[in-house]
Protein backbone atom coordinates (compact mmCIF):
# COMPACT_ATOMS: atom_id res chain seq x y z
CA UNK A 1 0.00 0.00 0.00
CA UNK A 2 1.23 3.49 -1.05
CA UNK A 3 1.59 5.93 1.90
CA UNK A 4 -1.57 8.26 2.34
CA UNK A 5 0.84 11.33 0.72
CA UNK A 6 1.85 9.59 -2.40
CA UNK A 7 -2.12 8.27 -2.69
CA UNK A 8 -3.35 9.81 -6.10
CA UNK A 9 -6.49 9.78 -7.01
CA UNK A 10 -8.37 9.05 -10.23
CA UNK A 11 -11.50 8.88 -11.86
CA UNK A 12 -12.49 5.69 -13.85
CA UNK A 13 -16.02 5.77 -14.31
CA UNK A 14 -19.25 8.48 -14.71
CA UNK A 15 -22.76 8.45 -15.49
CA UNK A 16 -25.18 11.22 -16.22
CA UNK A 17 -28.79 11.72 -16.38
CA UNK A 18 -30.12 15.35 -17.68
CA UNK A 19 -32.74 16.59 -20.00
CA UNK A 20 -30.00 16.26 -23.06
CA UNK A 21 -29.34 12.67 -22.59
CA UNK A 22 -29.94 9.71 -20.55
CA UNK A 23 -25.96 8.68 -20.36
CA UNK A 24 -22.42 10.82 -20.50
CA UNK A 25 -22.07 10.01 -24.26
CA UNK A 26 -25.78 11.62 -25.38
CA UNK A 27 -25.11 14.32 -23.00
CA UNK A 28 -22.07 14.90 -24.71
CA UNK A 29 -23.03 14.74 -28.17
CA UNK A 30 -25.70 17.21 -27.03
CA UNK A 31 -23.25 19.94 -25.84
CA UNK A 32 -21.52 19.61 -28.70
CA UNK A 33 -24.09 20.30 -30.75
CA UNK A 34 -25.52 23.37 -28.48
CA UNK A 35 -29.01 21.74 -27.86
CA UNK A 36 -30.81 22.76 -24.78
CA UNK A 37 -32.89 20.32 -22.94
CA UNK A 38 -34.82 23.39 -21.56
CA UNK A 39 -38.60 22.68 -22.39
CA UNK A 40 -41.72 24.91 -22.87
CA UNK A 41 -44.45 23.46 -20.27
CA UNK A 42 -47.16 26.03 -19.80
CA UNK A 43 -49.87 23.30 -18.08
CA UNK A 44 -52.33 24.98 -15.48
CA UNK A 45 -52.34 28.73 -15.92
CA UNK A 46 -48.58 28.90 -14.20
CA UNK A 47 -47.16 32.27 -14.54
CA UNK A 48 -44.35 32.56 -16.73
CA UNK A 49 -41.29 31.76 -14.88
CA UNK A 50 -42.84 27.88 -14.11
CA UNK A 51 -43.45 27.40 -17.58
CA UNK A 52 -39.45 26.16 -18.53
CA UNK A 53 -38.54 23.57 -16.88
CA UNK A 54 -35.26 21.34 -17.47
CA UNK A 55 -37.26 17.95 -17.65
CA UNK A 56 -35.59 14.59 -18.57
CA UNK A 57 -37.51 12.77 -21.08
CA UNK A 58 -36.55 8.89 -20.55
CA UNK A 59 -33.77 7.02 -18.59
CA UNK A 60 -32.82 3.33 -18.07
CA UNK A 61 -33.22 1.40 -14.75
CA UNK A 62 -31.58 -1.98 -14.54
CA UNK A 63 -33.89 -5.29 -15.17
CA UNK A 64 -31.76 -7.81 -12.45
CA UNK A 65 -33.18 -6.00 -9.74
CA UNK A 66 -33.54 -8.64 -7.12
CA UNK A 67 -37.85 -8.72 -6.40
CA UNK A 68 -36.50 -7.59 -2.84
CA UNK A 69 -34.92 -4.33 -3.85
CA UNK A 70 -37.16 -3.46 -6.42
CA UNK A 71 -40.04 -3.45 -3.74
CA UNK A 72 -37.50 -1.14 -1.94
CA UNK A 73 -37.76 1.39 -5.29
CA UNK A 74 -41.22 2.73 -4.16
CA UNK A 75 -39.40 4.58 -1.92
CA UNK A 76 -37.28 6.45 -3.98
CA UNK A 77 -38.56 10.28 -5.37
CA UNK A 78 -38.15 11.17 -8.96
CA UNK A 79 -34.59 12.96 -8.12
CA UNK A 80 -33.69 9.40 -6.62
CA UNK A 81 -34.80 7.42 -9.29
CA UNK A 82 -32.35 9.66 -11.51
CA UNK A 83 -29.43 9.28 -9.62
CA UNK A 84 -30.35 5.73 -9.51
CA UNK A 85 -29.95 5.24 -13.18
CA UNK A 86 -26.31 7.44 -13.18
CA UNK A 87 -24.95 5.08 -10.78
CA UNK A 88 -25.37 2.25 -12.68
CA UNK A 89 -23.95 3.85 -15.76
CA UNK A 90 -20.94 4.74 -13.44
CA UNK A 91 -20.28 1.57 -12.17
CA UNK A 92 -21.44 -0.49 -15.44
CA UNK A 93 -17.67 -1.13 -16.12
CA UNK A 94 -16.75 -2.25 -12.39
CA UNK A 95 -19.19 -5.03 -12.10
CA UNK A 96 -17.06 -7.80 -12.65
CA UNK A 97 -13.67 -6.60 -11.12
CA UNK A 98 -15.09 -5.29 -7.56
CA UNK A 99 -15.30 -8.68 -5.81
CA UNK A 100 -11.56 -7.80 -5.78
CA UNK A 101 -11.99 -4.62 -3.09
CA UNK A 102 -14.09 -5.61 -0.28
CA UNK A 103 -17.39 -4.26 0.88
CA UNK A 104 -15.75 -2.08 3.82
CA UNK A 105 -13.19 -0.58 1.70
CA UNK A 106 -15.98 0.93 -0.71
CA UNK A 107 -16.85 4.17 -0.09
CA UNK A 108 -20.39 6.26 -0.73
CA UNK A 109 -20.86 9.89 -0.96
CA UNK A 110 -24.99 10.77 -1.71
CA UNK A 111 -25.86 14.26 -2.36
CA UNK A 112 -29.81 14.95 -2.77
CA UNK A 113 -28.77 18.58 -2.62
CA UNK A 114 -31.92 20.07 -1.13
CA UNK A 115 -33.38 22.49 1.38
CA UNK A 116 -36.12 22.92 -1.03
CA UNK A 117 -39.70 21.62 0.10
CA UNK A 118 -39.18 19.34 -2.62
CA UNK A 119 -40.61 16.30 -0.95
CA UNK A 120 -43.53 18.32 -0.17
CA UNK A 121 -45.28 17.79 -3.89
CA UNK A 122 -47.36 15.14 -2.80
CA UNK A 123 -49.73 17.32 -1.07
CA UNK A 124 -49.85 19.60 -4.07
CA UNK A 125 -52.60 18.45 -5.95
CA UNK A 126 -54.77 17.73 -2.50
CA UNK A 127 -54.07 21.91 -2.02
CA UNK A 128 -54.73 22.81 -5.65
CA UNK A 129 -58.75 21.20 -5.25
CA UNK A 130 -59.07 22.59 -1.77
CA UNK A 131 -58.36 26.05 -2.71
CA UNK A 132 -60.11 26.59 -5.96
CA UNK A 133 -57.37 28.22 -7.25
CA UNK A 134 -57.26 30.67 -4.19
CA UNK A 135 -54.28 29.81 -2.56
CA UNK A 136 -54.74 32.02 0.41
CA UNK A 137 -57.69 30.24 1.68
CA UNK A 138 -58.05 26.49 1.69
CA UNK A 139 -61.48 24.49 2.47
CA UNK A 140 -60.54 21.73 5.18
CA UNK A 141 -63.12 19.43 4.38
CA UNK A 142 -62.40 19.40 0.36
CA UNK A 143 -58.51 19.17 1.59
CA UNK A 144 -59.23 15.97 3.37
CA UNK A 145 -61.52 14.63 0.90
CA UNK A 146 -58.80 14.88 -1.98
CA UNK A 147 -56.25 13.50 0.38
CA UNK A 148 -57.61 10.55 0.49
CA UNK A 149 -57.58 10.05 -3.09
CA UNK A 150 -54.81 12.01 -4.52
CA UNK A 151 -51.99 11.87 -2.15
CA UNK A 152 -49.61 8.83 -2.48
CA UNK A 153 -49.79 7.10 1.04
CA UNK A 154 -45.88 6.62 1.08
CA UNK A 155 -45.43 9.87 0.89
CA UNK A 156 -43.70 10.54 3.91
CA UNK A 157 -40.85 7.65 3.14
CA UNK A 158 -40.36 9.37 -0.08
CA UNK A 159 -39.86 12.75 1.00
CA UNK A 160 -36.23 11.57 3.10
CA UNK A 161 -33.52 12.92 1.74
CA UNK A 162 -31.75 9.70 2.20
CA UNK A 163 -33.31 6.98 0.49
CA UNK A 164 -30.88 6.32 -2.08
CA UNK A 165 -27.98 6.16 0.08
CA UNK A 166 -30.06 3.51 1.83
CA UNK A 167 -30.76 1.78 -1.25
CA UNK A 168 -27.60 2.43 -3.13
CA UNK A 169 -25.54 1.36 0.12
CA UNK A 170 -27.37 -2.22 -0.27
CA UNK A 171 -27.64 -2.70 -3.78
CA UNK A 172 -23.80 -1.84 -4.77
CA UNK A 173 -22.87 -3.02 -1.60
CA UNK A 174 -20.49 0.21 -1.22
CA UNK A 175 -19.89 -0.40 2.85
CA UNK A 176 -16.87 1.59 3.64
CA UNK A 177 -16.89 5.51 4.83
CA UNK A 178 -20.46 6.88 3.57
CA UNK A 179 -22.64 9.68 4.67
CA UNK A 180 -25.65 11.14 2.59
CA UNK A 181 -26.18 15.14 2.20
CA UNK A 182 -28.64 17.27 2.07
CA UNK A 183 -27.96 21.21 1.24
CA UNK A 184 -27.99 23.16 -1.49
CA UNK A 185 -24.95 24.11 -4.26
CA UNK A 186 -22.29 23.39 -3.59
CA UNK A 187 -23.47 19.53 -2.31
CA UNK A 188 -22.64 17.62 -4.93
CA UNK A 189 -19.20 19.15 -4.55
CA UNK A 190 -19.00 18.42 -0.89
CA UNK A 191 -20.13 14.88 -1.74
CA UNK A 192 -16.88 14.80 -4.51
CA UNK A 193 -14.39 15.78 -2.08
CA UNK A 194 -15.44 13.33 0.60
CA UNK A 195 -15.40 10.73 -1.72
CA UNK A 196 -11.91 12.18 -2.69
CA UNK A 197 -10.36 12.49 0.85
CA UNK A 198 -11.89 9.02 1.99
CA UNK A 199 -9.59 7.23 -0.52
CA UNK A 200 -7.03 10.26 -0.09
CA UNK A 201 -6.60 9.23 3.59
CA UNK A 202 -6.44 5.48 3.06
CA UNK A 203 -9.99 4.41 4.34
CA UNK A 204 -11.38 3.16 0.83
CA UNK A 205 -9.40 1.70 -2.18
CA UNK A 206 -12.82 2.81 -4.18
CA UNK A 207 -15.84 5.56 -3.66
CA UNK A 208 -18.99 6.86 -5.31
CA UNK A 209 -19.79 10.50 -5.32
CA UNK A 210 -23.80 11.07 -6.30
CA UNK A 211 -25.83 13.77 -6.73
CA UNK A 212 -29.39 14.36 -7.72
CA UNK A 213 -31.93 16.59 -8.00
CA UNK A 214 -35.14 17.78 -9.44
CA UNK A 215 -36.76 21.06 -8.98
CA UNK A 216 -39.33 21.37 -11.69
CA UNK A 217 -42.55 20.84 -9.99
CA UNK A 218 -45.14 23.36 -8.30
CA UNK A 219 -43.51 22.90 -4.53
CA UNK A 220 -39.86 23.92 -5.23
CA UNK A 221 -40.76 25.79 -8.19
CA UNK A 222 -42.94 28.49 -5.93
CA UNK A 223 -40.18 28.03 -3.53
CA UNK A 224 -37.17 29.15 -5.51
CA UNK A 225 -39.02 31.43 -6.89
CA UNK A 226 -39.25 33.85 -3.30
CA UNK A 227 -35.90 33.75 -2.92
CA UNK A 228 -35.74 35.82 -6.49
CA UNK A 229 -33.08 33.79 -8.05
CA UNK A 230 -35.79 32.50 -10.60
CA UNK A 231 -35.27 33.73 -14.58
CA UNK A 232 -39.06 35.66 -15.08
CA UNK A 233 -38.23 33.55 -18.55
CA UNK A 234 -39.48 36.55 -20.61
CA UNK A 235 -37.22 35.18 -23.49
CA UNK A 236 -38.72 31.49 -23.15
CA UNK A 237 -35.86 29.27 -22.74
CA UNK A 238 -33.29 31.43 -23.76
CA UNK A 239 -33.69 32.95 -21.01
CA UNK A 240 -31.36 31.81 -18.87
CA UNK A 241 -27.87 33.48 -19.29
CA UNK A 242 -25.31 32.75 -17.13
CA UNK A 243 -22.60 36.13 -17.52
CA UNK A 244 -24.94 37.96 -19.93
CA UNK A 245 -25.35 41.52 -18.97
CA UNK A 246 -29.47 40.57 -19.05
CA UNK A 247 -29.06 37.62 -16.99
CA UNK A 248 -31.87 37.61 -14.46
CA UNK A 249 -31.79 34.33 -12.63
CA UNK A 250 -31.93 30.35 -13.77
CA UNK A 251 -34.01 28.10 -15.41
CA UNK A 252 -34.77 24.72 -12.68
CA UNK A 253 -33.93 21.46 -14.23
CA UNK A 254 -33.45 17.90 -13.01
CA UNK A 255 -30.78 14.82 -13.17
CA UNK A 256 -28.91 12.70 -11.67
CA UNK A 257 -24.91 12.65 -11.85
CA UNK A 258 -22.01 9.83 -10.80
CA UNK A 259 -18.65 9.61 -10.38
CA UNK A 260 -16.58 6.68 -9.25
CA UNK A 261 -13.39 7.58 -8.02
CA UNK A 262 -10.49 5.65 -7.28
CA UNK A 263 -7.04 5.22 -5.29
CA UNK A 264 -4.36 5.24 -8.37
CA UNK A 265 -2.93 1.74 -7.02
CA UNK A 266 -6.20 -0.01 -7.28
CA UNK A 267 -6.97 1.82 -10.72
CA UNK A 268 -3.93 -0.17 -12.34
CA UNK A 269 -3.79 -3.27 -10.64
CA UNK A 270 -8.08 -3.86 -11.66
CA UNK A 271 -6.89 -2.61 -15.27
CA UNK A 272 -9.63 0.23 -14.78
CA UNK A 273 -9.61 3.05 -17.65
CA UNK A 274 -8.26 6.30 -16.12
CA UNK A 275 -10.79 9.22 -17.33
CA UNK A 276 -8.94 11.61 -14.89
CA UNK A 277 -6.95 12.95 -12.58
CA UNK A 278 -8.05 14.75 -9.45
CA UNK A 279 -5.52 17.22 -8.58
CA UNK A 280 -7.15 19.06 -5.72
CA UNK A 281 -9.96 19.67 -3.99
CA UNK A 282 -10.85 22.57 -1.57
CA UNK A 283 -14.08 23.54 0.26
CA UNK A 284 -14.69 27.00 1.38
CA UNK A 285 -17.57 29.35 3.54
CA UNK A 286 -16.79 33.00 2.43
CA UNK A 287 -18.94 35.46 4.98
CA UNK A 288 -21.07 38.42 3.75
CA UNK A 289 -19.98 41.66 5.59
CA UNK A 290 -23.69 41.92 6.93
CA UNK A 291 -25.80 39.82 8.61
CA UNK A 292 -28.10 38.59 5.19
CA UNK A 293 -27.79 35.65 3.06
CA UNK A 294 -26.34 37.38 0.29
CA UNK A 295 -23.38 36.76 -2.16
CA UNK A 296 -20.24 37.76 -0.66
CA UNK A 297 -18.79 39.95 -3.24
CA UNK A 298 -16.22 37.66 -4.05
CA UNK A 299 -17.62 34.33 -3.28
CA UNK A 300 -15.02 31.71 -5.04
CA UNK A 301 -11.70 33.82 -4.59
CA UNK A 302 -10.38 32.26 -1.63
CA UNK A 303 -11.85 28.92 -2.11
CA UNK A 304 -10.25 29.16 -5.81
CA UNK A 305 -6.77 29.83 -4.72
CA UNK A 306 -6.93 27.00 -1.45
CA UNK A 307 -7.80 24.37 -4.54
CA UNK A 308 -4.72 25.70 -6.98
CA UNK A 309 -2.60 25.41 -3.49
CA UNK A 310 -3.91 22.43 -2.93
CA UNK A 311 -2.87 21.45 -6.69
CA UNK A 312 0.62 23.17 -6.39
CA UNK A 313 -1.07 24.96 -9.74
CA UNK A 314 -0.93 28.32 -11.08
CA UNK A 315 -4.23 29.71 -12.45
CA UNK A 316 -2.77 29.76 -15.58
CA UNK A 317 -2.06 26.59 -16.20
CA UNK A 318 -5.33 25.44 -16.19
CA UNK A 319 -6.86 25.16 -19.87
CA UNK A 320 -10.47 26.24 -18.79
CA UNK A 321 -12.85 27.25 -16.26
CA UNK A 322 -16.20 26.03 -15.32
CA UNK A 323 -17.96 28.51 -13.10
CA UNK A 324 -21.08 28.03 -10.84
CA UNK A 325 -23.24 30.03 -13.61
CA UNK A 326 -26.40 30.42 -11.55
CA UNK A 327 -27.36 33.42 -13.84
CA UNK A 328 -28.53 35.87 -11.08
CA UNK A 329 -27.30 39.16 -11.26
CA UNK A 330 -24.94 39.44 -8.08
CA UNK A 331 -23.96 35.63 -8.32
CA UNK A 332 -22.40 36.09 -11.54
CA UNK A 333 -21.05 39.38 -10.37
CA UNK A 334 -19.34 37.89 -7.11
CA UNK A 335 -18.16 34.87 -9.57
CA UNK A 336 -16.42 36.96 -11.93
CA UNK A 337 -14.83 39.62 -9.65
CA UNK A 338 -13.31 36.03 -8.34
CA UNK A 339 -11.70 34.89 -11.20
CA UNK A 340 -10.38 38.38 -12.59
CA UNK A 341 -8.73 39.04 -9.20
CA UNK A 342 -7.15 36.29 -9.42
CA UNK A 343 -5.87 36.51 -13.38
CA UNK A 344 -4.79 39.83 -12.47
CA UNK A 345 -3.50 41.37 -15.45
CA UNK A 346 -2.26 37.88 -17.61
CA UNK A 347 -4.14 36.48 -20.29
CA UNK A 348 -7.79 35.83 -18.99
CA UNK A 349 -8.67 31.75 -18.96
CA UNK A 350 -11.64 31.00 -20.97
CA UNK A 351 -15.10 30.17 -19.06
CA UNK A 352 -17.87 28.49 -19.84
CA UNK A 353 -21.25 27.71 -17.79
CA UNK A 354 -23.12 24.50 -18.79
CA UNK A 355 -26.24 25.05 -16.78
CA UNK A 356 -28.16 26.20 -19.49
CA UNK A 357 -27.68 23.16 -21.43
CA UNK A 358 -30.06 21.05 -18.44
CA UNK A 359 -31.48 23.68 -16.13
CA UNK A 360 -29.98 24.10 -12.77
CA UNK A 361 -29.95 19.95 -11.67
CA UNK A 362 -29.14 21.16 -7.86
CA UNK A 363 -26.30 18.55 -6.39
CA UNK A 364 -26.46 16.92 -9.54
CA UNK A 365 -25.31 19.81 -11.87
CA UNK A 366 -22.18 19.83 -9.78
CA UNK A 367 -20.86 16.58 -10.43
CA UNK A 368 -22.29 16.93 -13.91
CA UNK A 369 -20.13 19.62 -15.41
CA UNK A 370 -16.94 17.85 -14.42
CA UNK A 371 -18.20 15.08 -16.33
CA UNK A 372 -18.66 17.40 -19.26
CA UNK A 373 -15.33 18.93 -18.47
CA UNK A 374 -13.49 15.89 -18.42
CA UNK A 375 -15.13 15.32 -22.13
CA UNK A 376 -14.70 18.43 -22.57
CA UNK A 377 -10.56 18.44 -21.97
CA UNK A 378 -10.32 15.47 -23.99
CA UNK A 379 -11.53 16.69 -26.87
CA UNK A 380 -9.43 19.65 -26.43
CA UNK A 381 -12.03 22.44 -26.68
CA UNK A 382 -14.12 24.51 -24.47
CA UNK A 383 -18.08 24.26 -24.60
CA UNK A 384 -19.98 27.14 -25.77
CA UNK A 385 -21.66 28.98 -22.87
CA UNK A 386 -25.56 28.95 -24.43
CA UNK A 387 -27.34 32.41 -24.94
CA UNK A 388 -24.87 34.63 -24.59
CA UNK A 389 -24.22 37.61 -26.14
CA UNK A 390 -22.08 39.98 -23.76
CA UNK A 391 -21.00 41.10 -20.20
CA UNK A 392 -20.93 43.86 -18.21
CA UNK A 393 -18.39 46.27 -18.93
CA UNK A 394 -16.70 45.30 -15.78
CA UNK A 395 -15.93 41.70 -17.39
CA UNK A 396 -15.39 42.51 -21.21
CA UNK A 397 -12.48 41.83 -21.43
CA UNK A 398 -13.20 37.94 -19.92
CA UNK A 399 -13.23 35.02 -22.30
CA UNK A 400 -17.06 33.69 -22.78
CA UNK A 401 -18.02 32.65 -25.96
CA UNK A 402 -21.72 31.58 -26.97
CA UNK A 403 -19.54 29.28 -29.81
CA UNK A 404 -16.91 26.30 -29.02
CA UNK A 405 -13.35 27.33 -28.25
CA UNK A 406 -10.14 25.28 -28.56
CA UNK A 407 -7.69 24.49 -25.52
CA UNK A 408 -4.43 22.99 -25.66
CA UNK A 409 -4.12 22.08 -21.89
CA UNK A 410 -4.83 19.00 -20.47
CA UNK A 411 -5.63 20.72 -16.58
CA UNK A 412 -9.40 22.09 -15.82
CA UNK A 413 -11.38 23.60 -12.70
CA UNK A 414 -15.32 23.01 -11.92
CA UNK A 415 -16.80 25.36 -9.45
CA UNK A 416 -20.05 25.33 -7.54
CA UNK A 417 -21.07 27.81 -4.64
CA UNK A 418 -24.64 28.40 -2.63
CA UNK A 419 -26.29 30.49 -0.57
CA UNK A 420 -24.11 31.59 2.38
CA UNK A 421 -20.97 31.93 0.70
CA UNK A 422 -20.00 27.96 0.34
CA UNK A 423 -18.11 27.85 -2.23
CA UNK A 424 -16.44 24.14 -3.99
CA UNK A 425 -13.56 23.60 -6.34
CA UNK A 426 -11.78 20.81 -8.24
CA UNK A 427 -8.78 20.89 -10.57
CA UNK A 428 -8.73 17.80 -12.75
CA UNK A 429 -6.03 16.79 -15.23
CA UNK A 430 -6.70 14.58 -18.49
CA UNK A 431 -4.70 12.53 -19.83
CA UNK A 432 -3.59 12.89 -23.93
Amino acid sequence: MRPMSEREVVITGAGLVSPIGKNVEENWMNVGAMNSGIIHNPGDDRPLFMQYIGKVQNYDLPQDISPRQRGQMKFLNRGSTLGFSATCEAISGHVESLSEIPPGRRALYVASGDFTKVGSEFMYPAIKDSSDQNWETIDSKKLNSSALNKVNPFFLLESLHNNLFSFLSAFVEFMGPSTSLASLSPCGGNALELAYRSIRLNQADIALAVGYGSWISEIPLFELEGLGILSSCRSGAHSFRPFDKNRDGFIPGEGGSAIVLESLASAEKRGSTILATIKGVENFIEFSSNDKLSVPDKVTKKNIRSALINAGKEIHELGFIIPHGSGTKKGDRSELRSIKDLCGNKETIPLCALKPYTGHMGAASDLAEIIMGIKASKEKMVPATLNFEAAEKDFADMVISNSAQPCDKQQFMSISYGIGGQSSSVILETGP
